[in-house]
């Protein structure tokens, strides 16, 4: 008894003197400090780029990884445009840019000066280096424009020489229709409705339960195909989806992202959307694999729906551990980053999916 009471008189005592633990106290003490450190380098960081850039080279790693991302991206690049085989990044945006000059109304009578030597380079190579070269039609898409391109466009010292140059090589089989800027064919409504459209729209959703029902192959190129046909600043594409349907893989590359626990275990099929930093010149650019990955991917489980498939995009969190987890597990190089991750497979009918409220109109869109 008396020492029960004891123990309570010293532990009143220590309360009126501390009211809170030391230790915790100390923990505060020590975070205000932190916050007041950081608030002081924050303000002194943000006065130009200069300093902001100085702030993250000495106090802060979370662009590492993207900075050495940017800049493997561009060795491999430059490394492309030495090689037949990897060259289609750079003959890519070029023949879209002449596509571009092609289609301008008016169409100026010289233009592409400053580039078509290289673009001639580009494709001189890759003619070369067939063997090595794994898309015909893209070839095949190059040869039609710059025929185009040097039929039309007027007499230049440089053109002249390129031109030259260029008629003096084997041509390309061509195709039946020319890949070259055309005319739609406007004369006839679109097969798809608004309507339908928006019916597709509300019956996609976000399906976390499936049938355990393999799931064949074809359909999923079938849904891919369509994804190839979204829009890519200057067609270069800078995606590839790594597609995995064994349940042993599935497992593993489910298990990396935040978000699927609980229901991970019954996924079909997962899809890893992997950007590639290789395809642009310019850290500018760092941003768009992001961009046309997603364009892509909206389009790919849009597809689906009609396929009779549904799908799940997961996010990818840009966290440090979790990118080095999926680079070993796919054997990713510096240069390629995870977009996002979508599973996909037969809904199962008895699967229900979140309701998920949209905004109004009023609210996302604005009219200047």
């Amino acid at each position: 008894m008396y020492i029960t009471l004891h123990k309570k008189k010293i532990a009143k005592l220590i309360k009126s003197v501390f009211p809170k633990n030391t230790i915790e106290i100390s923990r505060k003490h020590s975070n205000k400090i932190k916050n007041k450190l950081l608030h002081l380098l924050l303000r002194i960081a943000v006065k130009s780029e200069l300093l902001s850039s100085l702030y993250y080279a000495v106090f802060s790693s979370a662009f590492a990884k993207e900075h050495r991302g940017c800049i493997y991206g561009q060795l491999k690049y430059l490394e492309g445009c030495l090689a037949s085989q990897e060259s289609q990044y750079l003959l890519r945006r070029n023949i879209h840019r002449l596509e571009k000059g092609l289609l301008m109304q008016p169409r100026r009578d010289v233009f592409a000066t400053d580039y078509i030597l290289e673009t001639f380079q580009s494709y001189e190579k890759v003619l070369v280096g067939w063997d090595n070269y794994t898309d015909s039609s893209e070839l095949g898409w190059a040869y039609d424009v710059l025929s185009k391109y040097f039929t039309v466009v007027a007499s230049h010292p440089v053109i002249d020489e390129v031109r030259k140059k260029f008629l003096a090589l084997k041509p390309v089989t061509p195709a039946e229709v020319p890949r070259i800027p055309y005319k739609r064919d406007l004369s006839k409504p679109a097969s798809v409705s608004y309507e339908d459209l928006l019916e597709l729209s509300y019956r996609r959703r976000s399906v976390r339960w499936y049938l355990q029902k393999p799931v064949p192959r074809e359909l999923i190129d079938k849904a891919i195909t369509i994804a190839a046909l979204s829009p890519s600043a200057c067609n270069r594409q800078p995606f590839e989806f790594r597609v995995f349907d064994e349940p042993k893989i599935i497992q593993k590359v489910a298990s990396i992202p935040m978000g699927t626990q609980g229901f991970s275990h019954n996924f079909p099929v997962i899809v890893v959307v992997v950007g590639k930093l290789r395809a642009y010149f310019s850290e500018r650019d760092r941003h768009v694999i992001y961009i046309d990955g997603s364009l892509a991917s909206m389009s790919f489980m849009y597809a689906l729906e009609t396929l009779g498939l549904s799908s799940c995009p997961i996010n990818w969190p840009d966290i440090d551990l979790k990118e080095r987890e999926m680079a070993t597990l796919l054997g990713l190089e510096p240069d390629e980053r995870p977009i996002m991750l979508i599973s996909l497979g037969y809904p199962d009918p008895d699967g229900m999916v979140a309701y998920s409220h949209k905004k109004s109109l009023n609210q996302l869109r604005r009219y200047s």
